[in-house]
């Protein structure tokens, strides 16, 4: 029986989706408590990581069950046994050749800037403070940069496994929302920390110290060592997984 789960945590207290040796994961934090709900050990395969510090509103997952075992009745116990800050939002029976990372045609992350003087004393967890005043329309000129097929070799991590760096991009704008200016990016996929570099640079063109032309030369360029430094985690959450 293959089932899919829809997932949200906050992932400030983990070291990310993946399981990791001697870090708390959000996947081994749920291959833990299918185990003690089956007696056996269930592997869930995710449809792609998040980093440390990541959050996620829609992470999808895929769990092949020993036995058969109603959806409902297994997401009801899974969030009974999880941490609050892990929850499990649908569980749903799917074919048996579904692959949650494989199948998706397309991501969409969102990340979160507070741009004023003063950090939130509920909001630091989930967004990049930045004090300087920022140029939103700046800003949405380098977001268009990213639209299209690109190579992205620029704004991944250096020595990513990844086949290929090639992405395409097919949203990529910003909106202010009160005093946070939100990125939103929908992409076929993305390599490790592509979204957060991309978000330091146009941050970086809304202090008008890049501009649209720069950005897009650093692209074109394709060496990471002309980009910044990625955005911090705690701004960055997994909106969607589309199929």
């Amino acid at each position: 029986m293959l089932l899919k789960l829809t997932i949200e945590y906050d992932g400030a207290n983990y070291s990310g989706w993946q399981l990791q040796a001697k870090h708390d994961s959000i996947q081994g934090r749920i291959e833990g408590v299918l185990e003690r709900i089956f007696a056996a050990s269930v592997r869930v395969h995710g449809s792609g990581r998040t980093d440390a510090g990541v959050h996620a509103r829609g992470q999808i997952a895929s769990i092949k069950l020993p036995r058969d075992f109603d959806p409902p009745t297994l997401m009801r116990a899974l969030n009974a046994m999880l941490p609050p800050d892990i929850v499990v939002l649908d569980v749903a029976e799917v074919p048996d050749d579904f692959n949650p990372r494989r199948h998706a045609t397309s991501r969409v992350y969102e990340y979160r800037v507070l741009n004023r003087r003063i950090q939130s004393a509920f909001d630091y967890r989930y967004s990049w403070l930045v004090r300087e005043s920022l140029d939103l329309s700046a800003m949405n000129d380098a977001a268009r940069v990213f639209l299209g097929e690109h190579d992205f070799a620029a704004f991944q991590t250096l020595g990513s496994d990844a086949k290929t760096t090639v992405r395409s991009v097919f949203v990529s704008e910003w909106n202010r929302d009160g005093v946070f200016l939100v990125y939103r990016v929908e992409a076929n996929s993305f390599l490790r920390h592509m979204v957060r570099t991309m978000v330091a640079a146009m941050v970086e063109a809304g202090k008008n110290k890049l501009s649209a032309p720069d950005i897009a030369a650093i692209l074109l360029a394709g060496n990471r060592r002309d980009a910044p430094a990625p955005a911090p985690p705690g701004g960055l959450c997994l909106v969607e997984v589309r199929y």
